[in-house]
């Protein structure tokens, strides 16, 4: 097949980089269809100009855009008016004589429609969204937006057309599903599937851990938990430094957090005052030096915000699994991942909030290795069997057949 994928992030312009869009778009490259990617090339950038790049089977279209990505909301939403007409003139410029057969695309955003439509009419292609994120829904859960309001009823208007326009819909988890089909009643239940995210396994040289502590001054005789990722509001950040402070003296264990984000100077700020001695706080690292360090320690962390009413579905617990750690989960009562964890025996949940359960699994893990390394054990496994690429491809092909 000739596959177009759709895009507002420049991360999957390099097919090799590891990730869940370049993961998955290598799966359809390995199983012999040929993968056009449209990305942007946001004026930041300094490439004044559209181009395309080729290497193997793979075309690259990078459409010169408006800054969307850390920058102020009028340029944002700038990008996100202009992104359509854009990406149209070029794919005719550059694609005219290509025939799609599948245009894959995720949320966010939720404004491609009408792209997805005119390649929809010239080609006869299948579409298939990757449901990511329920947008506006989850801005009304964090208070951005009222609901009652008018950008909040043209949002709306934007994701059902966008769901209508799809010819299947992969939903990130069963509650993530049932969410969607329940609050989108014009959706036939056969037009809505399960298709989580995923990555491809490779093998990687083994670290030494104590090595890899020693780099970032971390103690070698406490268990260390991890937080990697995102630090924005959906992260539910003040559960989590609720949760550092109240474990401040508690001699078992050293918490890393790794990432970037709007409330990155938050957590900062909460820590030169706090003076907390077993936290260490670091940007965000790349990739590789982001594994290295997630294979030297010993429980992987997830929050998010306890107002969600849309099951989500972090795309960190893939990295926790791949290298065995147990996974300690704090998050609204909506999101089933923790609940999935609980069930499978690779991780532990309490509600984002609930310091006491959280701090009761915290030292449940602390306190035995074992218990960890059977539930590590047991996350890989699992991760094998429902969150693997090859899964996800089967999923989206599955889909295509039965249309």
């Amino acid at each position: 097949m000739n596959i177009i994928f759709l895009s507002l992030s420049s991360a999957v312009a390099n097919i090799e980089n590891r990730g869940i869009y370049p993961d998955l778009l290598r799966a359809f490259l390995n199983n012999g269809h040929n993968i056009y990617i449209v990305c942007p090339n946001e004026r930041k950038d300094k490439i004044w100009k559209t181009y395309l790049t080729e290497k193997a089977a793979v075309k690259t279209l990078h459409v010169l855009t408006p800054n969307y990505t850390k920058t102020n909301i009028f340029e944002k939403a700038l990008a996100l008016l202009s992104i359509n007409a854009l990406y149209w003139r070029s794919i005719k410029a550059h694609f005219s004589n290509v025939d799609f057969d599948l245009i894959l695309y995720a949320t966010p955003p939720i404004t491609f429609t009408p792209i997805i439509k005119k390649l929809k009419k010239k080609n006869g292609a299948f579409a298939y969204l990757m449901l990511k994120d329920i947008f506006p829904q989850n801005a009304i859960d964090l208070g951005f937006i009222n609901s009652n309001s008018l950008i909040a009823k043209y949002f709306r208007r934007k994701e059902e057309r966008l769901y209508r326009v799809s010819d299947h819909i992969g939903c990130m988890s069963p509650a993530n599903k049932a969410f969607v089909l329940e609050n989108n009643p014009f959706l036939h239940p056969s037009k809505v599937g399960v298709c989580p995210n995923s990555i491809e396994l490779k093998k990687r040289p083994s670290i030494e851990r104590d090595k890899v502590r020693d780099q970032y001054s971390l103690p070698k005789d406490k268990v260390i938990a991890v937080y990697g990722g995102n630090l924005g509001k959906p992260q539910g950040i003040p559960f989590l430094l609720e949760v550092l402070n109240a474990n401040k003296d508690e001699p078992q264990v050293f918490f890393v957090i790794a990432g970037n984000g709007t409330e990155f100077s938050k957590i900062r700020t909460f820590l030169e005052n706090s003076s907390i001695p077993n936290v260490l706080l670091i940007p965000a690292l790349p990739r590789n030096s982001f594994d290295e360090l997630v294979q030297a320690c010993d429980i992987g962390l997830v929050f998010l915000d306890k107002r969600f009413t849309i099951p989500n579905f972090p795309s960190r617990i893939l990295n926790y699994m791949e290298f065995k750690l147990p996974i300690l989960f704090a998050t609204d009562k909506n999101t089933d991942v923790g609940r999935i964890a609980e069930e499978n025996s690779f991780g532990l949940w309490s509600e984002s909030g609930d310091l006491q359960g959280f701090n009761r699994n915290l030292l449940e893990l602390c306190r035995d290795q074992e218990i960890r390394f059977e539930m590590g054990e047991k996350g890989y496994e699992y991760l094998k069997q429902n969150y693997l690429t090859e899964n996800s491809y089967e999923v989206i092909m599955n889909a295509i057949k039965t249309k």
